[in-house]
Parts: structure tokens; C-alpha cells; sequence
């Protein structure tokens, strides 16, 4: 049966996933806090929080998942051209705050965002205790895109990315796809399906097919020191 469960500050526990109501598509459970420990255990069972600022959190796990398979991102020919020609450089872990900022800044036809402020402190808590993670893209010394999430055993969870110069969200990702094969992990979980990531790569696959693979890597070492905050290069 499918229900819709409420959280408070002292239960950690999440309802199964196949709880999750069908309509809004994938909504489990409502209430609790947004506590590190909380927001590890949530994305350890296959669930992410999403809400708008005068909501109370609430917590999804959709169906169907859109995945992107470490190494199947899609990178065109005319992507890869444009990249080639652009003088911009990357980092991992270098501006995390920076970057949860400009994913929240409202986009286009938009008149919110679901990146609160609540949700950018817990996200940067998150951040100091070596669990989310950011890719940069730079142009000189101009913070042009980028993307951050959350890493768990051989998956990561994407949550946001933005740009503001054409492509940089894109050279993002691809920044992303090539850490994440050197440091051998094997899932990048994209939430829900759009046709951004649709072009990318992104396939949907049911929540029963997510969470069997979620449960196969989510203890899965990998590369030791990975996220150390660094300089990288970008091979195309």
C-alpha cells in the first residue's frame, strides 16, 4: 500500500521506498530536518529531499530513476569542438559554497528556487564533513558553471548544476564523468529524467532497477583521497 509518511526530529528512519505515493510521483515522507546525519541517510536509500521555501521538507524517491552509467555520457561532436576551443580550466572542491549559490539563483520563468537557504547550510554541513562534493568550471579567475552532490560508495548523487557562460554546465559534467571513472566509481544518479540530461546520457530506469544497484555500490570503496580539493584537466 502506498502511503505517505510523517517524520519528526528524533525518528531517522525512512519508510521503504516502494511506499512512495504514484501521484505526486515518488513522494514518501514529510517533516524532519535537514541534520547531516538525516539528509546521509536519506541518499544511502535511494531518497533526496525537495521542497520550496514555504514547504515542509519533503522527502522523494521517484519512479521511474534517470541514471547515467560512469563512462555512457554523451558528449557530441559539436560539444566536444566547443570545448576544445574554450581557455577554461577546472577543480574539484575548490568553491562548494559558490557553487550551491549560483545553483540556486532562480532560473528563467522561474520565480523560486528549491535550493533554500536551509537546504544551501545543509548542503555546505555536508560539505565540511567530506560528503558533497563540487565540480568548477572557470574562465580565468570567473566561476562560469559548475555542479554539486553527493557521494555515496561508487554513486553520485547529482542535485544542481548552472551556468553562466553557453556549454560550462556541459564541461561540468564532463569534468564529473572523467573524475569519477579515474576514481572508480561506477553510478552518477541524475533524480529525475529532463531533456538536458536526456542529451547527455540520462536513461530512465525503474526505482526497483535504481535501488538494486543503489544497494550493490552504496559500500563500495573507492579511490582513496579522491576529493581532495585539486586542480584537474579535461581530456576531449
Amino acid at each position: 500500500m502506498n502511503t505517505l509518511s510523517y517524520l519528526n526530529n528524533e525518528q531517522q528512519a525512512f519508510p521503504p521506498t516502494d511506499q512512495a505515493l504514484t501521484e505526486p510521483n515518488g513522494l514518501l515522507a514529510v517533516g524532519g530536518d535537514l541534520k547531516p546525519q538525516r539528509l546521509l541517510n536519506a541518499y544511502y536509500n535511494g531518497i533526496f529531499p525537495w521542497f520550496n521555501d514555504n514547504d515542509p521538507i519533503l522527502w522523494w524517491s521517484p519512479d521511474p530513476r534517470a541514471i547515467i552509467p560512469v563512462g555512457q555520457l554523451k558528449i557530441s561532436r559539436s560539444l566536444r569542438k566547443y570545448l576544445k576551443k574554450q581557455d577554461w580550466h577546472y577543480s574539484i572542491n575548490r568553491a562548494f559554497e559558490h557553487v550551491i549559490h549560483a545553483c540556486a539563483m532562480p532560473r528563467k520563468a522561474q520565480e523560486g528556487t528549491w535550493i533554500t537557504r536551509d537546504i544551501q547550510a545543509a548542503y555546505t554541513a555536508l560539505h565540511q564533513q567530506e560528503k558533497a562534493h563540487s565540480i568548477e568550471v572557470w574562465n580565468g579567475n570567473r566561476l562560469i558553471g559548475g555542479l554539486y552532490g553527493i557521494a555515496v560508495g561508487q554513486v553520485f548523487c547529482g542535485e544542481s548544476m548552472f551556468h553562466i557562460e553557453t556549454n560550462a554546465s556541459k564541461a561540468a559534467m564532463v569534468c564529473l564523468q572523467q573524475h569519477l571513472l579515474n576514481a572508480n566509481f561506477t553510478l552518477i544518479d541524475t533524480q529525475l529524467v529532463n531533456p538536458h540530461l536526456t542529451s547527455m546520457g540520462a536513461q530512465a530506469v525503474s526505482r526497483n532497477q535504481f535501488m538494486h544497484q543503489l544497494v550493490q555500490l552504496r559500500d563500495k570503496a573507492v579511490a582513496s583521497h579522491c576529493w581532495k580539493s585539486k586542480e584537474v584537466s579535461v581530456e576531449l
